[in-house]
């Protein structure tokens, strides 16, 4: 069955960005798939072994479920404060304009800027607990404790913005319209936004949700500042074993990135596999 002449001027007009990405990252993703299995070794003769895996392997469980436990953890809050954002941010009042371009200024700060002003903000000496009057011994571990609240809330922080943008784009084009027709038929603002506004948003609300959390999956600066010691998340694992002075960690740091890499693909996956299927509902 031959794919419609719009799909393959599509595929046409996307392959000058998509090929240098697809040079690029498959590159590396093969260069460090060889590494993990002992085949282009920095030092000694190639040979094909899983030694790096088996030496990666005591830490590479909790490692995942620690990585996967913030990536969905900020990627919940970040959607749900995001859609409340893109929701008040189209709503037909001046104050948001205001609202728009205040959320919308926390885009192009760096994490690694963010990660610092979350940590000078929440932790025992920062700037909140002596706003508040609490000493730092009564303060509770925001910052390298146990739940690793602060990198959540810096994740949270920075995407939310992004997915009220997205969605945002989406419910200003096409929602209006529709909620003042289901306003006309009696429909009251629960209903509304229920059946019109939800609907409507869920696509580019569930898309922008898979870029937060396959990119809070695999980012490193956060994580290392803000973040306890031990357990540490899969990026933060990768980049010690990689920048360490002993060469024989270099397999074991590919190991890792490709372990991250096969998460993020399969969130990927899953994704476009509930967007196709949202597509057919609607």
């Amino acid at each position: 069955m031959r794919a419609p002449e719009g799909s393959r001027r599509a595929v046409l007009l996307l392959l000058p960005a998509l090929l240098p990405v697809l040079v690029v990252v498959g590159s590396a993703l093969v260069s460090a798939v060889l590494l993990s299995l002992g085949l282009t070794p920095l030092v000694g003769v190639p040979r094909l072994s899983l030694d790096a895996w088996r030496a990666a392997a005591p830490d590479l469980g909790t490692s995942i479920r620690l990585s996967l436990a913030i990536a969905a953890g900020a990627t919940v809050v970040a959607s749900a404060v995001g859609l409340a954002l893109a929701l008040a941010t189209t709503a037909a009042v001046r104050r948001s304009r205001l609202l728009a371009t205040l959320s919308a200024l926390t885009i192009p700060v760096p994490h690694l800027v963010g990660a610092a002003g979350m940590g000078l903000l929440l932790a025992d000496a920062g700037f909140l607990p002596r706003l508040l009057g609490i000493a730092p011994g009564d303060w509770p571990a925001l910052v390298g404790g146990r739940w690793w609240i602060a990198v959540g809330a810096e994740y949270a922080w920075k995407e939310s913005a992004f997915i009220a943008l997205v969605v945002a784009g989406v419910l200003s084009t096409r929602a209006a319209s529709y909620a003042e027709t289901a306003a006309l038929l009696g429909a009251g603002r629960w209903a509304r936004f229920r059946h019109v506004t939800l609907p409507l948003a869920a696509s580019a609300l569930a898309s922008a949700a898979a870029v937060c959390f396959v990119y809070t999956l695999g980012s490193y600066e956060v994580a290392a500042l803000l973040g306890r010691p031990y357990p540490e998340p899969l990026p933060v694992i990768a980049v010690r074993l990689f920048t360490s002075i002993d060469l024989a960690a270099r397999p074991q740091a590919a190991a890792v990135a490709v372990t991250t890499s096969v998460l993020g693909l399969v969130v990927v996956l899953a994704s476009l596999r509930f967007l196709r299927r949202l597509a057919a509902e609607q």
